[in-house]
C-alpha cells in the first residue's frame, strides 16, 4: 500500500477479501473490523501503512492492484460486454473482480485457449502490449499439413500477412521460434499466427498461449479457471523490463 492514507471501507474493498464498498461498511458498522487490535466503528476512518488491520480476527491485506491469470476456455470471448449472448471470458471472474473493474491484457481469438492476464493496472497493461516492448508470447499448435522445415524456416524468417506501411511497402512478420510445436512470437497483431502459418501453406486447427511476458500457464486450472499471480508472477509483469524476445 502507498504511503498516503485510505479510507477504511476503501481499504476492505480493495483487500484480499474482495468485499464490496456495502458489504465493507456493513463489516465496519457490525464492529468486526479491528485497525491495530482495537475494533472500530466508523468506515471513514483512514488506514495508512504501517496498520495491522483484521476482519473476524483475520489479518487482510490491502490490494492497490490485482493481477490474475486466466485458462481461457475454447469459444469464449474476450471482451467486457457483448451484444449477440455469447459467453464472455469475464463471466467466469466473480462479482467483486469486475466491481474493481479488471479487464483483460490484450485479446485472444474465440477458439484460441490458454493464458490470459487480467488486472486493473493500467500502466503496466498498456506496456504489456505496446509494441515497442517486444513482449514474448509462447503458444503451443497444431496445423494441417503438419510443418515442413522449409515452412518453419519461412515463419521464424518473417511472412507476409498483409500489413503494408505508409507508402504501401509490404511489412514482413518479426522474427520468431518454432520449436517442438510451440511458436514464439514478439507481436500481436489480429489473427496473427493463423496468418502466418496460412502465409505459409498451412492451416491453423488448435492454438493455445502457454506463457506470456515470462508467465507461464498454471497447467492445474480449469478451462475457465483463474487464480491470482504469485509475488514472482506479478513482478515479471509489472517491471519495466518484461520477458521479451529475442530470436
Amino acid at each position: 500500500m502507498s504511503a498516503d492514507l485510505v479510507r477504511l471501507d476503501k481499504f476492505l474493498s480493495a483487500s484480499d477479501k474482495m468485499l464490496s464498498r456495502r458489504e465493507a461498511s456493513e463489516a465496519v458498522r457490525r464492529g468486526r473490523v479491528a485497525i491495530d487490535g482495537k475494533t472500530v466503528t466508523d468506515s471513514k476512518v483512514r488506514v495508512g501503512s504501517s496498520c495491522s488491520v483484521t476482519l473476524d480476527g483475520e489479518p487482510i491485506f490491502y490490494r492497490r492492484y490485482v493481477y490474475l491469470m486466466m485458462n481461457k476456455p475454447k469459444g469464449t470471448i474476450v471482451a467486457s460486454s457483448d451484444s449477440h449472448g455469447e459467453m464472455l471470458v469475464t463471466d467466469f471472474l466473480p462479482g467483486e473482480l469486475l466491481r474493481r473493474g479488471v479487464f483483460p491484457v490484450g485479446r485472444l481469438d474465440r477458439d484460441t485457449t490458454g493464458l490470459l492476464i487480467f488486472t486493473d493496472d493500467g500502466n503496466s497493461a498498456h506496456r504489456a502490449l505496446s509494441p515497442k516492448s517486444h513482449v514474448s508470447k509462447i503458444y503451443a499448435f497444431e496445423c494441417t499439413p503438419p510443418l515442413t522445415e522449409a515452412s518453419r524456416r519461412k515463419i521464424e524468417g518473417g511472412v507476409d500477412i498483409g500489413e503494408r506501411d505508409g507508402k504501401g511497402r509490404v511489412i514482413l512478420t518479426a522474427p520468431a521460434k518454432i520449436e517442438d510445436g510451440r511458436i514464439s512470437v514478439t507481436e500481436g497483431k489480429f489473427h496473427q499466427i493463423k496468418r502466418m502459418f496460412h502465409a505459409a501453406g498451412h492451416e491453423i486447427t488448435s492454438l493455445s498461449r502457454m506463457e506470456f511476458a515470462g508467465i507461464s500457464l498454471d497447467t492445474t486450472l480449469e478451462a475457465g479457471g483463474w487464480r491470482y499471480l504469485t509475488d514472482a508472477e506479478t513482478s515479471l509483469f509489472t517491471k519495466d523490463d518484461m520477458i521479451k524476445g529475442d530470436f
